[in-house]
């Protein structure tokens, strides 16, 4: 109680002193003892001294929750209001405590300002037909309204009604740190068969001024260009998401970007622009000397840090703590001066200051989080913000920046409770709405995730950054026509906006329109020339349509075969395995180049651009393949359609088809040959093997020559002459043109890596990535959960991460399993990370299981999971299913070669359909390749079944992925059973595809084919 009195005592000699700063630190000890609504408002009016107008409103709006009917903070809000310019939400205000104050009992000196105010107001906005007039008259002042600053008679008049004609662009967007930068969210991941989700990471505005709390400490008003927050400029190197490919294992894995947006906003601080415009204070004409008032050095300091003149603004701080170096405010705005310079570690030392100075000093806390947080020092920055969330439960600026904390740092459940939290208190902060958005398209609440970014946009159509998130978030989707109409809206609006054509840029790459993707990127380019991914991924689309320039390896090595025949285009065996390590792990090749044979720079003026002609042969090839290669789509989220992969597919299915049919037409008169010579032996067959033209694969951990990749082996029958092909070449012409067709995949054959095959490596493909549910694989969740259920329980037991085996039959972990219903409660049963291997029963030898697929589940963060499927293609494990694709392979060889040669009648063809489907479902479970198995198993399927004079003409049914069919089924004939169903109806016999013209002598040379794949762009 005496503690109060003498805090109450020394409140009236503050405030007698207009010691405003001091006096409001007092009243923020006494509201911390007690909520007494007088408090509040005298901390208001404390604040409009200080013409912390926001801080006002903040009180105001605390004490009306208390009282709705006390005149003084309708009061004080008015003033606030329009001292930021919102005159009309001003008059709002001042028309409401009028109500009240005509209903009931009321101070009428407070009743007679508020009528007076209205008066006045009515009449300016009626004059200036709502806008504001340079010369509004001066509301009446209270006696304190004018106050000596200094001893050279200085006078500050308030002029509550004075405005600010660049705080309407503020839009409440300068919040220090409410975007952290992430170099890959742009989730900008290029598309790709088999990558996986990203996040999106963009800069967004954010959605609030750089807003101190209360608790002594000030509004920072922060220049709001769309790079001007503290993170996006200080973070770039700090996440280092392992969205890691996120997965590209997802787009990789996606997947994370920031882009700082080309519209540059003129704003002003509110203190600075109020002190410019009103009281024409400069701070050359400051003097040094004790007797200037510490509060108007420090609004000086604060104004500077508004306007952008950082060392400024920490001069004037340096004189506040050169007198008094514990001085909270002082160590606040030097903190973020410092900030904003990017010296991460002496503001955070000047806001530790503050803290240890004043503990209750909530701004302090706040800022010191959002440094950590550009720091990349998740944990701590949390900390911080919730400590600065028990002195303002209901901050909306607090719980906003935590929430965007959280998002960047991949806690997504965090981030969507604490922007919930925020939107229910202020439902005009878009930036929270837009960021809310993000985190429920993680944890795949989709519906409600496109709700809150169409929510932002609503509350301000000309929110870039929203429209850059709704895009981004269709483009997650695989919804390209809305999400170009996004991009469309944001170049309306700013035609000079990067990021817009880097995104545009982006889904055509994934479109397979690279040409226009080209164009996109380089606008993009020419507004903002450092975008690295930008760089990159035009690079990309140059490779891609055949226009090689100034390139590098892997394109100098497609550039070197442009004139030669296709069929001698082999990355497996021509490019060096080491170097093919490092491309499959997103590792930098300048680790690796010093050690591999270099491809030969291009000679200038030597390379020219493919002309291609397109004759009705052509015409016709192409139409047909893309009619044909459409079907391998996959109408489930997360898959663009992309024209430049169907028209791949058909033109390598159409190929396979021709080969296989030359093979099977040689193979059935061999048949019989030997038939007719009844018992006599065969002739004797021998390996013959096309070598490559080029450098050979040396150091491949299985380097046979009967392996050559690209260059199919063939067995010849030396009284024919007549070629038959393996499993592997057939499956090799789709590798080839998937390589061809996106050559910045790194699609390869496992097994010609280097030693790294030894060790296993392997595809890893996630359906839970932390907290994300990764869109593409997700739908799979519950099946992939329940297969590894149905593994634990017959096997049980699992592998730890040493690969030791953890026996699951004791304390009843069986039972509990069983009733598991996420991999959360599966871990929390085993206790530790672990991996399971599925099993596919073989074909080849009856009774043998061989090792299916690993489902892996490992602990990622504090509440994330990595789950995902991993497939190790060790030597024993290569050799196992290469025994059995060959006898799959033999055995559909033999169904179509025998009786059924030939034949158009679709029910003797029977066996030759389940043949196909036999071995696609061990291809699937094979997973040889470093990525895109789903597609060339897909496409193969197409050019056996033509081969066989059968083409599907439907569509895969919606949500299905045939791959994870495979992989989930791990019996043969359940897979058979499940892809019967909906494929043998859409069979049709044909032989229409024999008129076709031959694809190998059509589109001869690599450099024809680069150009019929990218000719439907023209």
């Amino acid at each position: 109680m005496e503690s109060a009195i003498s805090e109450r005592q020394e409140l009236a000699k503050l405030c007698s002193c207009r010691d405003w700063s001091k006096a409001i630190r007092v009243l923020d000890s006494l509201l911390s003892q007690s909520c007494v609504i007088q408090d509040i408002c005298n901390r208001a009016f404390c604040y409009s001294k200080l013409e912390l107008h926001k801080h006002v409103i903040k009180d105001c709006d605390k004490a009306l929750q208390l009282e709705p009917t006390l005149l003084q903070a309708y009061i004080l809000k008015g003033h606030a209001l329009s001292a930021l310019g919102k005159k009309e939400d001003a008059l709002l205000v001042w028309e409401q405590g009028y109500g009240h104050a005509v209903r009931q009992s009321a101070d009428l000196k407070q009743f007679l300002e508020l009528e007076e105010l209205l008066k006045q107001n009515r009449r300016i906005t009626c004059e200036n037909h709502s806008m504001e007039s340079p010369e509004s008259p001066e509301s009446p002042e209270s006696p304190e309204s004018s106050i000596s600053v200094s001893e050279s008679a200085l006078h500050v008049d308030e002029k509550p009604n004075s405005t600010h004609k660049n705080d309407s662009k503020l839009n409440d967007e300068s919040e220090l740190c409410s975007e952290l930068s992430d170099t890959s969210e742009i989730h900008c991941k290029a598309f790709d068969t088999s990558d996986g989700h990203d996040e999106l990471r963009d800069t967004v505005n954010g959605n609030e001024k750089l807003n101190g709390e209360s608790n002594g400490t000030y509004d920072i008003f922060v220049k709001s260009s769309d790079e001007s927050e503290l993170c996006s400029e200080l973070n770039d190197t700090s996440e280092q998401s392992s969205k890691s490919s996120v997965i590209h294992s997802k787009s990789s894995d996606i997947s994370e970007v920031r882009r700082k947006s080309s519209n540059k906003y003129d704003i002003r601080s509110e203190l600075g622009d109020e002190a410019n415009r009103n009281k024409k204070f400069c701070v050359t004409r400051i003097s040094k000397t004790k007797s200037i008032s510490v509060d108007f050095r420090l609004s000086r300091g604060i104004a500077q840090v508004n306007e952008g003149n950082y060392s400024n603004a920490i001069s004037i701080f340096d004189q506040i703590l050169k007198e008094d170096p514990t001085y909270p405010e002082a160590l606040v705005g030097r903190g973020t001066a410092y900030a904003f310079q990017r010296e991460l570690s002496s503001a955070i030392a000047d806001f530790t200051k503050a803290i240890e100075s004043n503990p209750s000093a909530c701004e302090a806390w706040k800022r010191r989080g959002q440094a950590r947080a550009a720091l990349g020092e998740s944990s701590e920055a949390i900390e911080d913000l919730t400590k600065a969330l028990e002195f303002e439960p209901n901050s909306t600026d607090i719980l906003h920046e935590r929430g965007i904390v959280n998002f960047k740092f991949k806690d997504f459940n965090a981030a969507v409770e604490d922007l919930s939290a925020c939107v229910q208190l202020d439902k005009e902060n878009k930036s929270a709405y837009t960021y809310l958005g993000l985190a429920l398209s993680s944890i795949g609440e989709y519906r409600r995730a496109e709700e809150a970014h169409m929510k932002s946009i609503q509350l301000d159509q000309n929110f870039l950054e929203g429209w850059a998130h709704l895009t981004q978030f269709y483009q997650d989707l695989a919804n390209p026509t809305k999400a170009l109409e996004c991009i469309e809206q944001v170049l309306q609006i700013d035609e000079g906006f990067a990021k817009a054509y880097h995104l545009r840029g982006l889904l055509r790459h994934g479109m397979g329109e690279h040409k226009k993707a080209i164009t996109d990127l380089s606008i993009g380019l020419g507004i903002e020339n450092s975008n690295i991914e930008c760089l990159y991924l035009r690079a990309s689309c140059y490779h891609a349509i055949g226009e090689y320039g100034e390139a590098k390896e892997l394109a100098l090595y497609a550039a070197s075969k442009m004139n030669f025949e296709f069929c001698w285009f082999d990355i497996d065996g021509d490019i060096n395995p080491l170097f093919k390590e490092y491309w499959c792990k997103r590792l930098h090749p300048k680790h690796v180049s010093e050690n591999v044979f270099r491809q030969p720079s291009l000679k200038k003026g030597k390379h020219r651009k493919q002309d291609f002609a397109v004759t009705k042969q052509k015409a016709a090839l192409l139409q047909a393949a893309d009619s044909i290669g459409k079907k391998i789509q996959y109408n489930c989220p997360g898959f663009l359609p992309n024209r430049r992969q169907h028209r791949m597919a058909g033109l390598a299915a159409i190929e396979i088809a021709q080969k296989i049919s030359k093979a099977w037409r040689s193979l059935h008169v061999e048949r019989n040959r030997n038939t007719s010579k009844h018992g006599k032996k065969a002739r004797r067959k021998e390996k013959i093997n096309t070598p490559s033209l080029n450098r050979g694969g040396a150091g491949c951990s299985t380097s046979s020559s009967s392996e050559t990749s690209t260059s199919y082996s063939i067995t010849e029958d030396r009284s024919s002459g007549r070629p038959m092909m393996s499993w592997h070449n057939v499956y090799s012409l789709a590798v080839k043109w998937r390589q061809i067709s996106e050559p910045c995949d790194p699609v390869v054959w496992v097994n010609k890596l280097s030693e790294e095959f030894n060790s296993g490596f392997g595809s890893h493909t996630p359906l839970i990535l932390g907290q994300a549910k990764v869109v593409r694989y997700f739908p799979n969740y519950q099946r992939t959960l329940d297969v590894a259920k149905t593994v634990m329980k017959e096997k049980k037991y699992v592998h730890n991460k040493a690969d030791d085996i953890m026996y699951l039959s004791e304390d009843g972990k069986l039972q509990e399993i069983m009733h598991a219903e996420s991999c959360s409660d599966l871990y929390k049963i085993v206790g530790e990370d672990f991996w399971l291997a599925t099993w596919c029963n073989s074909t080849a030898i009856e009774g043998k299981r061989l090792e299916g697929t690993r489902i892996t589940l490992l602990k990622m963060g504090e509440h994330g999971f990595d789950f995902a499927i991993r497939t190790p293609c060790t030597p024993s494990r290569w050799e196992d299913f290469d025994t059995e694709m060959a006898v799959a392979w033999n055995a559909l060889c033999n169904a179509y070669c025998g009786e059924t040669y030939g034949s158009t009648n679709f029910d003797m063809l029977e066996n030759v359909r389940d043949a196909i489907l036999r071995m696609t479902y061990y291809w699937y479970n094979f997973m040889p390749l470093s990525r895109g198995t789903a597609a060339v198993g897909f496409v193969v399927l197409l050019g056996l079944f033509l081969a066989a004079n059968m083409e599907f003409i439907g569509s895969i049914p919606k949500d299905l992925q045939v791959d994870w069919e495979a992989i989930l089924n791990l019996e043969p004939d359940s897979f058979l059973d499940s892809v019967k169903s909906w494929l043998y109806p859409s069979l049709k016999v044909t032989t229409s595809w024999k008129e076709y013209p031959d694809v190998a002598s059509t589109f001869s040379t690599t450099g024809s084919v680069v150009a019929a794949l990218s000719s439907y762009d023209d």
